[in-house]
């Protein structure tokens, strides 16, 4: 498999829950940064953290973290331009960068894999998950080389949503099953952090 970096995303306002950082907030006695990072780690050669403000606040993680230099938080497209240019300026053997919504805690242990053997049955140049009938464009492969085209489309043209710009590449999207639970489940609300708590407990995302 080929030498894949790791970002996860961080960036977002959560503004349904009040602000603050949403990867910050517990599941089980873990934040969900902490969870994301034990299903993410042994599948990639290294983790970076994108998030703006204060880096400090993430201190404890020991990752790299790394923030948006597209001004007016565009969304996680800028989030995944940075992890480009970071990995091509210190990492410049790796030719590849997964992103995560770092909101994510039970990511499927197979995801980096799966989605390289997609990238190369369909010969593609991009590779984004899926579960259900549903996409989730923010966990992808992305490849470092086509870093310079994502600027242009994010400065210049002012593309903000992920799938118009990978609809412009070869694209393979992989599917995971949505039970007994939904690998990509997001903890966007109050609610939803219930739901994973209930989740975890019952041992359905160990």
């Amino acid at each position: 498999m080929p030498s894949t970096l790791g970002v996860l995303l961080a960036g977002g306002l959560a503004r349904r829950m009040g602000g603050g950082d949403k990867p910050m907030r517990t599941i089980g006695g873990r934040t969900i940064l902490e969870r994301v990072i034990a299903r993410l780690k042994p599948q990639c050669d290294g983790l970076i953290l994108n998030a703006n403000g204060d880096p400090a606040r993430f201190a404890a993680f020991g990752l790299q973290v790394i923030a948006d230099d597209v001004p007016g938080f565009p969304g996680p497209l800028a989030g995944i331009l940075a992890a480009l240019d970071w990995t091509a300026a210190n990492r410049p053997e790796v030719e590849w960068v997964l992103s995560a919504a770092g909101d994510c805690p039970f990511l499927p242990r197979d995801l980096v894999a799966r989605l390289h053997k997609a990238r190369a049955q369909e010969n593609a140049q991009l590779a984004v998950a899926a579960s259900g009938d549903q996409s989730h464009p923010v966990i992808g492969l992305w490849r470092v080389a086509l870093r310079n085209e994502l600027r242009h489309a994010l400065v210049v043209e002012d593309l903000r949503k992920i799938d118009r710009w990978t609809a412009r590449y070869p694209l393979a999207t992989v599917t995971w099953p949505t039970e007994p639970l939904d690998p990509f489940f997001n903890a966007n609300t109050v609610e939803d952090i219930a739901e994973a708590e209930r989740l975890a407990a019952l041992g359905a995302a160990s």
